[in-house]
C-alpha cells in the first residue's frame, strides 16, 4: 500500500480509495499524480490575469494564457512520472513522447476545458483519458481509466479505473476526500444541456429536443463540457448533447480529448454515450482532432436519442 499519512485517517482519501478498489499500483500512482497536478492548475487559475495570451491554438480558436499554462503543467508533470510513454493534448499538434518508450500508459488531455468562461467566473475543468495502447487505436478496448477535475466553488475530481465512478472533493488540507462512491445514474433524468444554434439543428435532432421539452425537461447549459457533464453526474441523470449540425456534420467536440474519457466515466456510472448511431467508446479515431456528435447521459434519454436519430 502507498504511504498514507495519519492526517488521512478518519476519512477515505484518493490514495486509500484506489488501494481499497484494487487499482493496479502504477495506475493508481499515475491517477494520484494527475489529481495533484489539478491543484497546480487551480493555483494557476487563481493567479491568472484572465487576459488573452495573443496566441492561437492549433484549431484557430482564441487561446487563453491559462490553456497554455495548464498544458505545460500537465506535460511537465507527466515527463517525470515514470509511467507515461506518450501525451496527446488538445493544445498540441502532434502526440508528444514523454518517456523512454517502455512506459505502460498513454495519456490524453483537454488541459482546461471551458477556458472562455474564466472571465465570467463559471466553473471550468480538466479532462483526462488513460490508455494502455496508443490513443489512435480506439476507445473501450484500451482505455483503462478516466478523470475530470472541476474548478468551481469547490475543486472536485471524478475518476474511474473501470470499477465504478467516484467523486472526491479537495479539502482545506489539500487532500482529495471521497464524497460519493459508485455514482449510479437513474434510468431517467430531468435536465438537458444542449449546444449548437437551433437554426442549424437537423430535423431529427429538433424532434428529439421537442420531445424532451414536452416531457418537462429543464434546460441546464453553461457552455462548458466539464460542468455540464458534472451536473448530470451529480444530479444522477439527464442528457448532454452537442449534435451534428447542418453547418458541421461532426459537431464540435473532440472524440479523443473530450468525448471518450467522459463516455468511459458515464458508462461506469450506468449511463450511455452515442453519436446517434455508435457508442462513443466503440469509435476508432481517424485523427487526433476528430470531432463527433455526442448524446451522453442516463439510459432513457440516450435510447430515445437513438430512436429519433434513426427514424
Amino acid at each position: 500500500m502507498d504511504n498514507i499519512s495519519d492526517a488521512t485517517k478518519g476519512f477515505v482519501d484518493l490514495r486509500r480509495h484506489m488501494w481499497m478498489e484494487g487499482v493496479e499500483v502504477d495506475l493508481r500512482r499515475l491517477l494520484w499524480q494527475i489529481a495533484v497536478t489539478g491543484k497546480y492548475i487551480s493555483a494557476k487559475i487563481d493567479e491568472s490575469n484572465r487576459k488573452l495570451a495573443g496566441l492561437k491554438n492549433i484549431y484557430g480558436e482564441d487561446q487563453l494564457a491559462l490553456d497554455k499554462s495548464s498544458d505545460e503543467i500537465l506535460l511537465n508533470q507527466l515527463k517525470f512520472s515514470g509511467f507515461v510513454r506518450e501525451y496527446a493534448s488538445e493544445e498540441q499538434a502532434t502526440i508528444v513522447p514523454v518517456g523512454t518508450g517502455a512506459e505502460k500508459y498513454f495519456v490524453t488531455a483537454d488541459p482546461l476545458d471551458g477556458s472562455s468562461l474564466v472571465d465570467t467566473n463559471l466553473a471550468i475543468g480538466t479532462i483526462i483519458g488513460i490508455h494502455d495502447e496508443p490513443v489512435l487505436e480506439g476507445g473501450r478496448e484500451n482505455m483503462v481509466a478516466a478523470m475530470y477535475i472541476t474548478y468551481g466553488p469547490l475543486i472536485t475530481m471524478v475518476y474511474s479505473a473501470g470499477k465504478g465512478t467516484h467523486e472526491f472533493v479537495l479539502n482545506r488540507e489539500g487532500e482529495y476526500v471521497l464524497s460519493e462512491e459508485n455514482i449510479e445514474l437513474k434510468e431517467k433524468g430531468s435536465i438537458y444541456s444542449i449546444g449548437g444554434l437551433r437554426k442549424d439543428w437537423t430535423a431529427e435532432h429538433t424532434a428529439y429536443i421537442e420531445f424532451l421539452e414536452k416531457e418537462g425537461y429543464k434546460l441546464r447549459y453553461s457552455g462548458g463540457f466539464v460542468p455540464d457533464i458534472n451536473q448530470i453526474m451529480i444530479k444522477k441523470g439527464g442528457v448532454f448533447t452537442y449534435p451534428a449540425l447542418k453547418t458541421a456534420e461532426r459537431g464540435k467536440l473532440r472524440l479523443i480529448f473530450e468525448l471518450q474519457p467522459m463516455a468511459f466515466l458515464m458508462e461506469q456510472a450506468g449511463g450511455m454515450a452515442t453519436d446517434g448511431n455508435r457508442d462513443i467508446l466503440s469509435i476508432k479515431p481517424e485523427s487526433l482532432d476528430q470531432r463527433n456528435p455526442i448524446y451522453i447521459g442516463s439510459r432513457y434519454e440516450i435510447e430515445k436519442a437513438k430512436e429519433f436519430l434513426n427514424t
